[in-house]
């Protein structure tokens, strides 16, 4: 989505200067955020892919006002009004009214370390060849897709070197709508500074992502 996140080779936003020793939470409220959405994850309504997918679909306003964890709280709060979890007299009352639709599915304070660790493994079994190999040039697609992808912009339509294979591993593109995983082979490419930025680029300088298979083309 060329939403307002997709901020990769943009200028203007100015410096990045990370902060000293960050703590990772600035404020308790940002624990309430961040325990809410692993909880509601345990739900099952909705997939990684389609949770990134509600906060890239805030307004550029919106999102560049908004801090890290409020991003994420508006994400979640999207995410359990979508899935009937949610109304929006609930968040007025500032509690539940009606019970919830997969109370089964509660994930307790004492098993929250077990599921964490347990993660969200996206790889899967191989049903087919890959269609590249590593060293072989690549040409990524030019596309503006309205949903949910992990082609960056900056890198649409330009030539780059497969460096690794990574395996076959859930299509973020239609897990994030609800069209199913349709795994597919992920490969690390490579690109020439100067490919990217053109003659501006810093010498010797180059940049790898991690592309999908659909996102390539032979070049």
């Amino acid at each position: 989505m060329d939403g307002p996140q997709d901020l990769g080779g943009k200028r203007n936003f100015g410096p990045i200067n990370p902060e000293q020793d960050e703590p990772i939470f600035h404020a308790e409220w940002e624990k309430k955020v961040l325990g809410l959405t692993i909880a509601s994850n345990g739900l099952g309504h909705w997939s990684i892919d389609e949770g990134r997918f509600a906060r890239e679909s805030l307004s550029p306003q919106q999102y560049y006002g908004l801090s890290y964890y409020e991003i994420w709280y508006e994400g979640v709060t999207a995410l359990l009004k979508r899935h009937g979890e949610l109304t929006d007299a609930e968040l007025v009352a500032g509690k539940a009214l009606q019970p919830g639709l997969r109370t089964d599915r509660r994930v307790s304070g004492e098993a929250m370390p077990k599921v964490l660790a347990s993660g969200g493994p996206s790889e899967r079994p191989q049903s087919s060849e890959p269609l590249f190999s590593v060293g072989q040039k690549v040409r990524t697609k030019l596309a503006h897709p309205a949903g949910h992808t992990r082609l960056p912009n900056y890198a649409r339509d330009k030539i780059g070197v497969i460096q690794a294979l990574r395996g076959v591993h859930v299509f973020p593109d239609t897990s994030a709508h609800g069209e199913g995983e349709q795994p597919q082979w992920l490969y690390t490419v490579e690109f020439d500074g100067a490919v990217l930025w053109g003659p501006d680029a810093e010498p010797g300088l180059s940049n790898t992502i991690d592309a999908w298979e659909s996102y390539l083309d032979p070049a």
